[in-house]
């Protein structure tokens, strides 16, 4: 096993990301030293690069596999999983999603492709900073720590990202394929809250709507039940 390895699991980093300057920290020496300890692990496989100066241990040497939300956390600190992905994640949507989708507090796009990892795409929305982090949750899987958005956020994220108008709740049931009833166990709370992190009204007048929506499909359930 390389020296990298080993100091790697001294130091409890075996199922984290590390950085440049944390293998430094690790490690000690020189600079040309620890080159050649990277690139020897690099060739043996006992290492993976995420990008340049971002690693992990290879799967081999890790208590538990590398989640792709801590993945995309390392790659843009700060930011946030959301979109399908979220609504994947929390189970209101029922397809499988492929791409790690983030909400990141830059204006720029950004998207990163590996062979072995996924892809992994970061968004940036018009949301106020304040508002950033607002109903999105700290979870923890596996000893990796992650943010991802809470259902309701990853919804009028993805709404806020592709523009979307309110037309019907049958868009939301039919077109996302997310049920009633999940829509129906929103807080009007959590509606409150959102309508002051989005900068267009457009997407605090969906909310609005939906919220009108659910309250008139409720009184409709309520009446036949009487």
């Amino acid at each position: 096993m390389n020296v990298l390895v080993k100091d790697i699991n001294d130091h409890e980093f075996t199922d984290r990301v590390f950085t440049e300057t944390q293998l430094a920290r690790i490690l000690g020496g020189s600079d040309q030293r620890r080159y050649g300890l990277v690139n020897r692990a690099l060739k043996a496989g006992e290492i993976m690069r995420i990008r340049r100066g971002l690693y992990i241990l290879s799967e081999k040497f890790r208590k538990h596999a590398a989640h792709p939300f801590a993945l995309a956390q390392a790659l843009h600190p700060g930011s946030y999983v959301s979109l399908e992905t979220a609504l994947a994640y929390h189970g209101w949507i029922p397809e499988t999603v492929f791409t790690t989708s983030s909400i990141i507090p830059s204006r720029k796009s950004k998207e990163y492709n590996h062979s072995e990892l996924g892809q992994f795409t970061f968004h940036p929305l018009a949301v106020h900073p304040i508002g950033f982090l607002e109903l999105v949750e700290r979870v923890h899987i596996e000893g990796q720590t992650m943010l991802v958005a809470s259902p309701l956020r990853a919804m009028m994220d993805l709404v806020c990202y592709r523009k979307v108008e309110w037309q019907n709740l049958a868009w939301i049931v039919t077109g996302l394929r997310i049920e009633y009833e999940q829509l129906s166990n929103i807080s009007p709370q959590d509606f409150e809250i959102l309508k002051s992190v989005y900068k267009h009204q457009r997407v605090k007048k969906f909310m609005t709507c939906l919220q009108e929506a659910l309250r008139s499909e409720q009184a409709i359930k309520e009446g036949a039940r009487g």
